[in-house]
């Protein structure tokens, strides 16, 4: 395995040294400004909206997309990510993630209103996404497959096989578990789940992921509450860490940088293209609707469940004298605050996170086959892989398989990167649009003909033209 390794090492180097951290950031600034700070501008819209109801009964929420996409961010990147880019980046590594999330919101607005503007019609559902966009605004179909393969191979095989391989090692830890034994149990779970299809997957994300968030937000507010009195101190360690004034540990702000955005893009997704695959199953009124509610994912994902790890962590000494890396970290600093039962705590609450994150990740990788080719056959085969892949991540060694997920990660996001930015003038017209008839006193409805020249916008022309009737 270690040639491998050595070909993971230097894509991930080639990638995130020179390309995406350069591309995350300047793109997430432009976007920012085009769309006039829309996520700080339009935060309480966002809240407002996860909670509108449906057109009908047919087709999926707002609050449910949400959740899809929820389920696939709320992860081992809030658990074992965070404390593997404190491990290797330092405390500084935080405020990278922080810095790469406010910005990351406006790009994540972006691309999930595209894919509402170019989603398409699956029977009394929708599906859309990156390959969509890329095949109706760009009229280039081979990018979309090749985007397709991308994130078919790295949510619905790498991914999962990152979920399970988190799983494993925290109950390995806590209870002492044969992680091949989890492995089967696990797969055999999710198995019966994505072979019931989208609305069974979001019927179990709306109800497991507000639970297994609020459960770990309430441990961390405890433990945030007990040591409020070095809270200053701690956000101060952040921030001088950042700039590589108060380096405790990693290699640097080099190190700090990088880390914080690696971890960050891993956890909340924003830019990298795989939202935009549930952004565009709901059904609701407006595109920016869905952008909006799904820049608000990102503020959740990061700004808040990351946090909430990463303040765990720092408020105990562990990442300091132990050689103990991911979900082992966050167990064994969880220990110092609570006591003996919080390995099994955190065994429990990574099962819920990351057995989510299978569900969602699934999901991904079945909508881009069905852009590909809609074929039962290829679905049950790639079903197969995945429950395959499950099996594997559960015993995998654990670095491998996290440099894999980031260099597939990695790849995928510089290919929609280039393509929302080319595609970002829609965007901003759609917003401006759903802006001008919140001034008008309306509730938005988005129809093909509000901007000249769109076309390729099947579910939108049909808006356009049952106005007129």
């Amino acid at each position: 395995m270690t040639w491998i390794n050595r070909i993971v090492d230097t894509g991930n180097d080639l990638l995130w040294t020179y390309v995406l951290i350069v591309l995350l950031i300047i793109l997430g600034i432009y976007f920012t400004f085009r769309t006039g700070f829309v996520q700080f501008r339009l935060f309480p819209e966002m809240f407002r909206l996860i909670g509108e109801k449906k057109d009908g009964d047919k087709g999926i929420s707002a609050f449910q997309a949400f959740t899809i996409s929820t389920a696939s961010r709320v992860g081992t990147g809030n658990l074992a990510g965070v404390a593997i880019a404190i491990a290797l980046g330092g405390p500084g590594a935080v405020f990278w993630m922080w810095v790469i999330a406010l910005i990351g919101m406006a790009t994540a607005f972006v691309e999930s209103t595209l894919a509402q503007v170019y989603k398409v019609r699956d029977g009394e559902q929708f599906r859309g996404g990156p390959a969509y966009y890329m095949e109706k605004a760009l009229r280039a179909r081979w990018l979309g497959v090749v985007f397709a393969i991308l994130i078919t191979l790295c949510f619905g095989l790498i991914f999962n096989a990152v979920q399970a391989n988190t799983i494993t090692l925290a109950f390995e830890n806590a209870f002492g578990f044969n992680r091949l034994v989890l492995g089967v149990i696990i797969a055999g779970i999710a198995g019966l789940i994505i072979f019931g299809g989208v609305k069974r997957i979001a019927t179990v994300t709306q109800y497991v992921v507000p639970i297994m968030a609020i459960l770990y937000l309430l441990i961390a507010l405890y433990v945030v509450l007990t040591n409020i009195t070095q809270v200053p101190a701690l956000i101060q360690l952040i921030i001088s860490s950042a700039f590589g004034f108060n380096e405790v540990v990693g290699g640097g702000i080099g190190a700090a940088i990088m880390q914080g955005v690696r971890r960050g893009l891993f956890s909340n997704e924003a830019g990298m293209g795989s939202v935009p695959n549930a952004a565009a199953t709901a059904n609701v009124s407006h595109p920016a609707k869905q952008g909006l509610v799904q820049s608000l994912g990102v503020f959740v994902d990061t700004i808040i469940i990351c946090s909430a790890t990463a303040f765990m962590i720092l408020l105990t000494d562990v990442y300091q004298l132990s050689d103990v890396n991911g979900i082992e970290l966050t167990q064994s600093a969880l220990s110092q605050h609570i006591g003996a039962w919080a390995p099994s705590f955190v065994a429990i609450a990574i099962l819920l996170f990351a057995f989510s994150s299978i569900i969602g990740n699934y999901y991904y990788g079945e909508t881009n086959i069905e852009f590909i080719r809609e074929s039962s056959s290829w679905l049950i085969v790639y079903r197969v892989a995945v429950l395959l892949m499950v099996l594997l991540g559960s015993v995998a060694e654990i670095m491998l398989v996290w440099n894999m997920a980031d260099l597939f990660m990695g790849l995928m996001a510089v290919l929609n990167l280039i393509v929302i930015f080319l595609l970002g003038k829609i965007a901003f017209s759609v917003l401006h649009d759903y802006l001008d008839q919140k001034k008008a006193g309306k509730d938005p409805v988005f129809t093909s003909k509000a901007i000249p020249g769109l076309s390729n916008t099947e579910v939108w022309e049909e808006a356009s033209n049952r106005k007129e009737q």
